[in-house]
């Protein structure tokens, strides 16, 4: 179990990979961001994005699921006050691979509530070619070492 006191400006921590399908793509999009070049094939080929691409919002769930299995999930993690920015800078397309990292911009302790630590911190995930696809940034409450 990672505590506050586990992290530490500058730190960086990889978050694993997920390949990205088709039906995946057009199922969320679907359900959640049903714009024409997210759920048919044909509309997006005649879209400036050329064919088919996955959501934004798609991408940065994909990359929060690889955040909890693979850090926060083994953190004492107590909720987040929110995401100051977010970017897709390029589109995730059917059958990207992608990476997620996550590096600690700030670690500090709470002034206010003295159980807990805030980190800051930015999210990057990239596509097989290492081109950047979402760039977050945020913060997180973490529990104390008891």
């Amino acid at each position: 179990m990672r505590y506050f006191e586990d992290f530490a400006a500058g730190q960086t921590f990889e978050a694993g990979s997920v390949t990205v399908g088709e039906d995946e793509i057009i199922a969320f999009a679907r359900q959640y961001d049903p714009q024409a070049f997210h759920v048919d094939p044909n509309a997006a080929r005649a879209s400036v994005y050329g064919g088919l691409i996955a959501s934004g919002w798609h991408t940065t769930t994909l990359s929060m699921r690889l955040l909890v299995d693979h850090i926060f999930g083994e953190t004492a993690n107590m909720g987040s006050p929110g995401v100051d920015e977010i970017r897709w800078p390029r589109p995730v397309r059917p059958g990207d691979t992608l990476s997620v990292r996550l590096t600690i911009l700030e670690a500090r302790g709470s002034e206010s509530k003295p159980d807990r630590g805030i980190i800051r911190f930015r999210v990057e995930a990239q596509n097989q070619a290492a081109e950047t696809v979402l760039d977050m940034t945020g913060a997180g409450f973490i529990a104390r070492r008891p």
